[in-house]
């Protein structure tokens, strides 16, 4: 099947469901949710495959094991690029991410030491200021206040140095496209624009290493 986009009903289901999150709303739904928000998710990797690699669809159901909020469901649709890329449906419209949300330890003193380094470090930077100059933020996660133990305060790159994650994230609020195939085409922007970034992570920083 050909990714047309989603129509404004899989919005509307999501805004049921947080008004609702119950196993009664979602059994009555369930049928909807499978045909009109997951499956064409499910089109858009197929289609985005070949750039981008195989992708899977996280489960909709919440890890309430360690939460207060015992809701039972997620208030929106996730799925993962193998090449890299989180795509994301709910009722406040589109998004996406690209990056490295959460470091692991060795990934984290890997990461450190090339955005330290003079070479690495301004390549990051550069490639920073290029995606930010098409529009798209570029945001830390986990940010430390003060720069990390073993560099210096007044780092050039002290605030790079700080984070524990670092992601480029765009939004879309619901609108006619979002029911096309233009979606499909701007998510596809935001993936080539992002993936500098990635590549950067992936020559730097690399996989979690047991």
């Amino acid at each position: 099947m050909t990714f047309r986009g989603w129509q404004s009903e899989a919005l509307e289901f999501y805004e049921g469901l947080a008004a609702d999150n119950s196993k009664t709303y979602w059994t009555a739904h369930q049928s909807f949710y499978e045909e009109q928000v997951r499956e064409p998710m499910r089109e858009l990797l197929a289609a985005l495959e070949p750039e981008f690699g195989p992708g899977k669809i996280f489960r909709p159901y919440r890890d309430v094991r360690f939460s207060n909020d015992k809701s039972p469901y997620k208030t929106h649709l996730g799925a993962w690029l193998e090449a890299g890329g989180y795509l994301q449906l709910s009722a406040d419209g589109l998004a996406a991410g690209c990056g490295m949300y959460q470091m692991e330890s060795d990934q984290l003193d890997r990461y450190r030491k090339a955005v330290a380094a003079d070479r690495t470090g301004k390549q990051l930077t550069d490639l920073i200021a290029t995606i930010e100059r098409a529009g798209i933020g570029v945001h830390g996660h986990g940010s430390l206040k003060t720069a990390p133990r073993g560099y210096p305060k007044d780092h050039p790159r002290v605030d790079l140095l700080r984070h524990k994650g670092l992601t480029t994230w765009q939004e879309w609020e619901p609108a006619a496209w979002l029911g096309t195939a233009k979606a499909q085409t701007r998510l596809v922007e935001f993936l080539r624009t992002s993936r500098p970034l990635r590549e950067w992570f992936d020559d730097h920083v690399g996989p979690h290493r047991l």
